[in-house]
């Protein structure tokens, strides 16, 4: 799948203000600071779709864009670190949990969680609350060109080691870099087949 036209919807600060849609959707969400933006930039080719910045928590609504006219991606506020006030970060919970559960074209969730690190525990917090509401996902490993191939290894097996003894089996996980420029092609194909399925 190649993105040929990409659309920004609009932002939404509740789930009720969100157009309502045929289309199924996919969402990403990660950490503050795991380089959503930038991801969403590189599989859609473009530099200025969605907005980057050197300080997490740039993302604070609920972002819809559409893409090749077919499929509709989310992308939702960063949970952790991020240089917002508290009262802000204590609303954006409750948000993304209302629209993981209630959006009803919601297929799928792609969880990004940065590859170049141990796993966190807030990570693993954000799993159980997305399988507690039966919400589908998949992890997506972001910045992998800040590690070495030998060490990133050690990292995944790391990873699947802490995940053992809570899944019986494991989430799909698709390694990427907006930098080296991998995963694309992987990720929009898997995307791709939601539509045609």
């Amino acid at each position: 799948m190649k993105i040929h036209n990409c659309e920004f919807i609009g932002s939404y600060a509740s789930v009720d203000r969100i157009p309502k849609s045929e289309l199924l959707e996919v969402c990403f969400w990660g950490r503050s600071n795991v380089g959503k933006s930038s991801l969403i930039n590189y599989i859609c080719n473009r530099n200025d779709l969605a907005k980057t910045s050197s300080h997490p928590g740039k993302t604070q609504t609920l972002n819809l864009f559409l893409l090749n006219e077919t499929i509709n991606l989310m992308d939702l506020p960063g949970y952790g670190y991020a240089k917002v006030s508290k009262k802000l970060k204590e609303r954006w919970l409750p948000m993304i949990t209302d629209y993981i559960v209630n959006r009803e074209n919601l297929y799928l969730c792609y969880l990004l969680i940065d590859g170049s690190i141990p796993i966190q525990k807030i990570d693993q917090e954000m799993m159980v609350l997305l399988n507690q509401n039966r919400i589908p996902f998949n992890i997506v490993f972001t910045k992998t060109d800040k590690v070495k191939q030998r060490e990133r290894a050690v990292l995944l097996k790391d990873f699947k080691y802490h995940l053992k003894d809570t899944w019986e089996v494991l989430p799909e996980m698709i390694e990427t870099s907006a930098i080296d420029r991998i995963g694309a092609d992987l990720l929009l194909d898997q995307i791709s087949q939601f539509t045609t399925n």
